[in-house]
């Protein structure tokens, strides 16, 4: 079975209509995080956990996109966390969109084609907010959040798949290394 037929098999005759980002997600600033107490709460910053706090800038799930640096360095998260201004966070209207939905298509984009930096890659809200994403069986809500919960789903299971795979390469690696690490016989010594 070709993709193609799989994902209209999915879609079972439903439109797709592609909304702007700015309409199915507010982006969102960051802030200054240094004033505030030692706590469980993850930090992130475009390069991941920085450190952690005792209040969190929002609490619900999101998909996190780098403002700067390293910015296809996404993030998603259903728990507490704040973030700095080198992050943006997503407010997702979940009534429109599965939040994972929004991440795993936001992954899809180069968004290094996007960037507005002269020296450090950046990107704004200008530019984020009419990126187009697809919404399936958009007149059917109900629908819509099935069909996107499923493809979450599928995508979810290569995910794992794929640590998986690569935890045992690492683990191959180690024992190889270590059940071929024969000792070197001794140079022989001549005159």
């Amino acid at each position: 079975m070709s993709n193609l037929s799989y994902l209209e098999k999915l879609l079972d005759g439903a439109e797709v209509e592609w909304k702007p980002l700015g309409e199915v997600a507010k982006v969102k600033h960051g802030k200054n995080w240094k004033n505030l107490d030692f706590g469980d709460i993850p930090v992130y910053g475009s390069g991941g956990v920085m450190g952690y706090v005792n209040k969190y800038s929002y609490n619900k799930p999101t998909v996190l996109i780098p403002r700067k640096g390293s910015i296809t360095n996404i993030f998603y998260l259903e728990k507490p966390f704040w973030n700095v201004d080198t992050m943006y966070y997503t407010e997702i209207d979940s009534s429109q969109i599965v939040p994972k939905f929004l991440y795993h298509y936001i992954k899809t984009i180069d968004l290094m084609s996007l960037d507005t930096g002269s020296g450090r890659p950046s990107l704004t809200q200008a530019i984020l907010n009419p990126i187009q994403i697809p919404i399936p069986s958009p007149n059917n809500p109900k629908k819509s959040l099935a069909i996107q919960s499923e493809i979450v789903r599928i995508l979810d299971a290569f995910t794992q798949l794929t640590a998986e795979l690569t935890a045992r390469k690492k683990q191959y690696e180690y024992y190889r290394d270590l059940l071929l690490s024969f000792p070197k016989p001794a140079e022989k010594q001549y005159g």
